[in-house]
Order: structure tokens, then C-alpha cells, then sequence
């Protein structure tokens, strides 16, 4: 469905993750993957949702040659625990801690997401809490030792292994945890789409 409605436009997603190539996929859109290199920094005073916010925006505003007829999609995903926020982890130690951190708690994950066209931009959000049972040392070793999860956001990929066993409860959306809230990609796309072709005559 999605595929038909925006065939007259140029999907553009900067990200390099396989999940979130995997869910444009899934939904039936054709885009390309176009990146360019960012330094994720951010002001240290926001918080929560507003962190996603800005550097979902800071990765759009890169893009200053979009034509007439693309759609850019940029986004960024945290974990959010105890009042900060928690990235990617460098190594092994870093993961073994923030996984320890989160075990028999309750975290949010929030993913951000900026549409941006040669002449607008509009920034989404979403969050989901993720309660986790109280890993043991040997079942967090284990799942670093095997699964790497160094490029992921919070320490862990919550379709791996870790997921299967350790989730107790989620509230909200699932995709959105795996790094896209699909359902908001779709609702927003298909009214991008309808306001450029009112606008534009495509």
C-alpha cells in the first residue's frame, strides 16, 4: 500500500542499521540508504525524549541538497534509566555494566524520528518501557560473549536472546524497542505524501 502512494517520491534512509533497512522493507517501501557522518553529541542539560529529538535533526540537517520529490527519514534510539541516558557501549565491561544495570528493573526505550523534504522538516517520537528479569552474571557473559551487542543502544538487541529470555513485560510498541516505531513511519509517510502531492500537483 505504502509502495503506491509514495511512488511519485524518493525515499531517503540515513541509517545503516539492518533492522531499520529490514522494517522499511517490511512495509513495503522503496528507498535507498544514503549516510553521512555525524558526531552524536548532544547538550548535556536535555533529557528523555528531547536527546532523540535533537540528534535525530542533527543527523537530518546534514542533508541540504534534497530535491523537489525526496522524503528523508533520520532517527536515533536511547535507553533511558534512572534519570540518564544510556548509548552504545564501547566494550565488553561497559556492556556487562549497563546490562547489570537494567536487570530486574524497569527502562524506557525512545526513538526519534525526523521527516525532512527540501522544505519542511517534522520530528516524531515514541517510547516504550521494558521490564527485564534479574539476569545472573553467567546469563549477561554469556549473551555478550555471543551476540556483540556494541552497536546497539542500551547494551542489547531485544530481538536476540537476551529478549527471548529476559523480557518480563513491554508497554508500547515492540519495533519501536528494535530501533523504528513502524506504525508512526507509516501514519506520517502517507500524510507527508498527501500534503506534497496538494501542495506540489505530483
Amino acid at each position: 500500500m505504502l509502495q503506491g502512494k509514495l511512488r511519485d517520491f524518493n525515499i531517503i534512509l540515513a541509517s545503516g542499521s539492518p533492522r531499520r533497512q529490514q522494517f522499511l522493507n517490511e512495509l513495503g517501501i522503496d528507498f535507498e540508504v544514503r549516510l553521512k557522518p555525524v558526531e552524536e553529541i548532544f547538550p548535556l542539560e536535555l533529557e528523555a525524549s528531547q536527546i532523540t529529538d535533537y540528534l535525530a535533526e542533527l543527523k537530518a540537517a546534514s542533508f541540504s541538497d534534497l530535491k523537489r520529490n525526496d522524503i528523508l527519514i533520520t532517527s536515533d534510539t536511547i535507553v533511558w534509566h534512572k534519570g540518564k541516558a544510556l548509548g552504545k557501549p564501547k566494550d565488553s565491561i561497559e556492556a556487562e555494566k549497563i546490562l547489570s544495570s537494567l536487570s530486574a528493573e524497569t527502562h524506557e526505550v525512545i526513538t526519534s524520528v525526523c521527516f525532512k523534504t527540501k522544505k519542511f522538516s517534522k520530528t516524531i517520537n515514541c517510547s516504550t518501557f521494558v521490564t527485564f528479569k534479574d539476569f545472573t552474571e553467567e546469563e549477561i557473559q554469556f549473551y555478550i560473549d555471543t551476540f556483540q551487542p556494541f552497536d546497539k543502544a542500551g547494551g542489547y538487541g531485544i530481538q536476540e536472546w537476551i529478549g527471548l529470555i529476559g523480557i518480563h513485560r513491554i508497554e508500547g510498541s515492540y519495533p519501536n524497542v528494535v530501533g523504528l516505531p513502524t506504525h508512526l513511519i507509516y501514519e506520517n509517510l502517507l500524510q507527508i505524501a498527501e500534503d506534497l502531492k496538494e501542495k506540489n500537483n505530483f
